[in-house]
């Protein structure tokens, strides 16, 4: 599928995994818009860093809608979109009481409303030439419950089950959807993690609140062990994969219980569609990566 005329556009490429993607892409000569909120000034370092390997920089803050229509506009005036990477996103962590109702709709802006702007501000194209693919980066925990993770998962499962919808819906047309579902890495993300703001009902949670060292703890050891650029890879390898043949979740790594948790969920889910009469919008596809 590569080549220099095809074109991949990826939110959130200041650091982590939307840098890497970004820089992945373009070292197999795809044309590359890597987009970043306030490139000019707060990220202006990596933004120059970026250029400095033909990489087309783009302003884009995913919570604010008119600077996404400018953003796309920009990209799409020089031509269609081929792969759509959704990777910015924030990280909300503590006991889920603690948080008020106003920090929580922070994090679903930036998680779930932020990725459904963008992508409806290329999916017409895409649909219109009945090709390409957009990629949503989720998280292991977009799939389970953990403790003290329930604002940032409940935002991953939101953005799964609506990039899970929209790969019925889509495939039809020609645009094929996938979800990577990354662990634990060492990104800026998991190191500017936001906490509760309502500081006296946390005081209410008592000998319940030290637990989340073990939560952080068990996520900083499992990320020591891994390469970030495993996600670049996994995201490559879609976009290098036969349209109609990528599967719908990619978990990286691999691990054995995400993976059960893939594989016990998808034939439920492949019965609803049948249940109500949509089979013709089933993948011929494994759901999951092998």
């Amino acid at each position: 599928m590569s080549n220099p005329q095809q074109t991949v556009v990826v939110t959130g490429a200041s650091s982590g995994f939307g840098r890497d993607t970004a820089e992945r892409f373009a070292a197999a000569g795809w044309r590359v818009f890597a987009t970043i909120r306030d490139p000019h000034r707060r990220h202006a370092q990596a933004a120059a860093e970026l250029e400095r390997q033909g990489i087309q920089v783009v302003d884009l803050e995913v919570t604010d809608q008119s600077s996404v229509d400018r953003a796309a506009a920009a990209i799409l005036a020089d031509g269609p979109v081929d792969v759509l990477v959704n990777n910015a996103g924030a990280a909300y962590f503590g006991v889920v009481e603690a948080f008020t109702p106003e920090l929580i709709q922070q994090q679903f802006d930036v998680n779930v409303f932020g990725p459904m702007r963008v992508s409806r501000a290329f999916l017409p194209g895409m649909r219109d030439r009945r090709s390409g693919l957009v990629v949503y980066v989720s998280s292991v925990v977009g799939r389970f419950a953990l403790p003290f993770g329930g604002v940032y998962a409940s935002s991953k499962w939101a953005l799964e089950a609506l990039a899970e919808t929209s790969s019925y819906e889509l495939s039809p047309l020609g645009v094929d959807v996938a979800i990577v579902q990354p662990g634990a890495y060492g990104t800026n993300i998991s190191n500017s993690r936001v906490g509760p703001d309502d500081t006296a009902r946390l005081e209410g949670y008592g000998e319940v609140t030290p637990l989340a060292a073990n939560v952080f703890g068990a996520l900083s050891a499992a990320a020591a062990e891994r390469d970030s650029h495993e996600v670049a890879e996994a995201i490559f390898a879609l976009a290098e994969q036969p349209a109609g043949m990528r599967p719908l979740r990619t978990p990286v790594p691999n691990a054995p219980d995400i993976a059960a948790f893939n594989d016990a969920v998808a034939p439920i889910q492949r019965q609803s569609l049948v249940d109500f009469a949509l089979s013709e919008l089933l993948p011929k596809v494994p759901a999951h990566a092998a």
